[in-house]
């Protein structure tokens, strides 16, 4: 009987890790922010509503977080004033490191509560495939590279553990997967919006060439975990079982569901943008040209992101032991590779802004 694949996501790499090794993710966020502004503007506040509430939906450890929410309340507050109470809702996955979000939120001296009465963050752990917040409550909703993670992964990937790898009947379980995700989660999110909420969604994508940008790394992860086989470092049986739950979409994907009627739940599409996330990584290795250096960076982003992933299909995933020791061994073996040729992840990166209907 073939190996079950991992059935969910299992977050980012804790104790800070990800705040520390998503610079990546925090330049795609950044070219959504004047977008995320824009939306801020035109949500319609009744002045009997007695708070404001933004949701951040995939929040991870919160750093990358912070300016997308400062940019927001501050636009928020050049309309209602210092008064009006913000509610800024946190939410991910139970197993996220929560403890890591808060410390940044309180103490990083980016922190959207700088200077900024009547703020208060919260944070909620649950799968935001769910419902996470109460019908008509939130104002306005930031994602930003979460919904790239699948609720669940419907089958293993043979020879390799990322779907843009991936053909025939096991492409196509993905491309299900991926457009009943993506439907749920719009769903989920027009049943939480205000009548004329605003949802803006960052998302990494295939550029029109069918391309995300990652394609070398993840190849060249897979080729470090082949040879953690060969070594002994990581049993066949483990490495079969390891598939990540990313999955990558077009621009016609996200808009799929707004085709028939131009809208779908009563969300429409108020913009949808594809553009290319230079590597800041690379652009610093023009200057100081050590490749080491540049391994290391683009090494610590993967094990960060996608490590834990990996890692619960372990023999024992609860084995903290276990764990840090195959951390170690792939972060080791992918910089080694990385090394050797020198080059940039330059990738592509999608923001549609929704619109929910009063």
């Amino acid at each position: 009987m073939p190996d079950e694949p991992t059935p969910a996501h299992a977050g980012m790499e804790g104790q800070g890790a990800y705040n520390k090794h998503a610079r990546l993710q925090a330049g795609g966020a950044a070219l959504a922010l004047p977008l995320l502004e824009k939306a801020t503007e035109e949500i319609p506040i009744a002045t009997a509503d007695p708070q404001i509430v933004i949701a951040d939906y995939g929040s991870s450890q919160g750093k990358n977080s912070l300016a997308p929410m400062r940019v927001a309340i501050r636009t928020l507050r050049r309309r209602l004033g210092p008064e009006r109470p913000i509610l800024v809702f946190h939410v991910d996955l139970p197993v996220n490191d929560f403890s890591s979000l808060f410390d940044a939120v309180d103490n990083d001296p980016n922190t959207y509560l700088l200077h900024e009465p009547n703020i208060f963050p919260c944070a909620i752990g649950r799968s935001f495939y769910r419902q996470v917040l109460p019908r008509h409550s939130v104002h306005l909703g930031w994602c930003s590279y979460a919904v790239v993670w699948l609720s669940r992964i419907p089958a293993t990937i043979p020879g390799h553990m990322v779907v843009v790898h991936a053909a025939g009947s096991v492409r196509a379980a993905f491309e299900r997967q991926g457009a009943e995700d993506w439907e749920a989660f719009l769903s989920l999110r027009a049943n939480e919006l205000h009548p004329g909420g605003r949802l803006v969604v960052v998302l990494p994508a295939f550029n029109d060439d069918g391309r995300t940008g990652f394609e070398r790394l993840f190849d060249q992860a897979n080729s470090v975990l082949r040879a953690m086989v060969d070594e002994g470092k990581l049993g066949a049986p483990e490495r079969s079982r390891m598939v990540l739950g990313a999955f990558y979409r077009r621009t016609d994907d996200l808009l799929a569901p707004f085709q028939r009627d131009g809208e779908f739940q009563n969300l429409t599409v108020e913009a949808c943008e594809l553009s290319t996330l230079e590597d800041a990584a690379w652009a610093d290795y023009q200057v100081h040209r050590d490749r080491e250096v540049l391994a290391a960076q683009q090494a610590m982003f993967f094990r960060a992101t996608f490590m834990p992933s990996l890692a619960a299909a372990l023999r024992d995933p609860g084995n903290a032991d276990q764990r840090r020791a195959f951390g170690g061994h792939l972060e080791n073996g992918l910089q080694r590779v990385l090394a050797q040729e020198p080059a940039p992840l330059h990738s592509y990166v999608t923001t549609i802004v929704l619109a929910k209907q009063a």
